[in-house]
């Protein structure tokens, strides 16, 4: 059924607003949808943070004037539908290509992703491409990976001195340690000993000794007394 200018002007002008910010399409056909595959369809595409258009051809094109998606709905012909999204293309893409796995009636036209025209094959190719997600944490793991494997080393060359020195102190290595001070510490103690041994040792001197003796001469032999003189 024909529609009238103001409607096209306003279907136009519709599209138009939601292609604007939009980074990524992905256009196809198809035969025949059923009502339970074309809503089946575009819950896929809103799950994926997208949003599900059947166009008219020339419409599209004019809707897609001066948007990044452009050059992929310049052209079309035949039945046409266009999803459409601002974020992740991916995304986009995985879940479009999961739903037409199951359904042979849609068919892939190409695509677009920042400006770039996919045929089909790429189109396909871009679903099989990790998420975003998966993306981000890969990189996060590469950047923290070298920071975690420097905290490891440090970690163990911080116990490996501690064992180092430890052996060390208990094998008398170092000067100072436990084990040689108490070495040291009767070889101290035990110096003085020599000196006084020296002391011990010395000889007295001579007039201290030959005192007696002399007393002993000079006594007179007459002082004493004789044996039997009170008998």
């Amino acid at each position: 059924m024909a529609i009238s200018k103001q409607k096209k002007h306003e279907k136009v002008q519709l599209l138009a607003k939601e292609l604007e910010t939009s980074t990524t399409a992905i256009i196809g056909t198809f035969a025949k949808l059923t009502v339970a595959q074309d809503f089946a369809l575009r819950k896929v595409i809103r799950e994926a943070g997208g949003k599900y258009r059947v166009v008219k051809n020339k419409l599209a094109a004019i809707s897609g004037k001066d948007t990044q998606v452009e050059g992929a709905l310049k052209g079309l012909k035949g039945v046409s539908s266009v999803a459409f999204t601002s974020g992740d293309p991916i995304a986009l893409a995985k879940g479009f290509a999961k739903w037409v796995g199951e359904n042979a009636e849609y068919k892939f036209k190409l695509g677009i992703v920042d400006g770039k025209v996919l045929n089909v094959e790429e189109v396909k190719a871009l679903a099989t491409m990790p998420g975003k997600e998966e993306i981000f944490a890969k990189l996060l793991f590469l950047i923290n990976a070298p920071a975690q494997r420097l905290a490891t080393v440090i970690n163990a060359t911080g116990r490996d001195l501690a064992i180092v020195i430890n052996q060390g102190v208990e094998k008398e290595k170092f000067a100072g340690g436990p084990a040689s001070s108490k070495a040291e510490a009767p070889a101290a103690s035990a110096a003085p000993a020599p000196e006084a041994t020296s002391e011990a040792a010395a000889p007295a001197p001579a007039s201290e000794v030959a005192a007696p003796a002399a007393e002993s001469e000079s006594s007179p032999a007459g002082e004493l007394p004789a044996a039997g003189s009170e008998a």
